[in-house]
C-alpha cells in the first residue's frame, strides 16, 4: 500500500511503501504524477519512502509494470530520493544514477537512511515549482 507523506503544491510527490506494493499502488502512483504533468510541470521530482515494505507483501508484475512505466517516463523526472534503512537499496542507488545519468540530465537521485528524511524532503523540494 502506498500513501502520500507529504502534499507538495508544485512538482513535487512524496510517498511511503507500506507493507506490499500492489497493482493498485501502481496505478496511484502513475495518476499522481500524471496529475502533475497536467498542471503543465516539466518534470516531477519524487520522494519514495520505503523502510517499511516488505518484498513478500509485493506484486512482481506490479513492479514490473512499474519499472515499464517509469523507463517510458523517465524524462519527466527530476531530482528523486529514495528513502530507506537497507544497504542492498543504498548499493543499489549508484547502479541505478549511473544507468540513467546519460538520459537525465542536470537530475540527481539520491540514497537517504529514514533518520535522514527532512534532508531527503529538502533535495526534493529545493528546486521545485510553485507555480505554472
Amino acid at each position: 500500500m502506498i500513501e502520500q507523506i507529504k502534499t507538495f503544491p508544485g512538482n513535487v510527490i512524496a510517498i511511503e511503501v507500506i507493507d506490499g506494493f500492489t497493482g493498485t499502488d501502481q496505478k496511484m502512483i502513475e495518476k499522481l504524477f500524471q496529475e502533475k504533468l497536467k498542471r503543465g510541470f516539466d518534470r516531477i521530482n519524487m520522494l519514495v519512502k520505503l523502510d517499511e515494505m516488505k518484498i513478500s507483501n509485493s506484486s512482481i508484475k506490479a513492479f514490473m509494470e512499474d519499472s515499464i512505466w517509469a523507463i517510458r517516463n523517465y524524462s519527466y523526472l527530476g531530482n528523486f530520493a529514495i528513502v530507506a534503512h537497507s544497504k542492498i537499496v543504498k548499493a543499489l542507488v549508484p547502479i541505478d544514477r549511473f544507468f540513467f545519468e546519460r538520459i537525465q540530465k542536470g537530475c540527481e537521485e539520491k540514497y537517504f537512511d529514514v533518520s535522514q528524511l527532512d534532508a531527503a524532503f529538502q533535495f526534493i523540494a529545493d528546486e521545485q515549482v510553485v507555480s505554472v
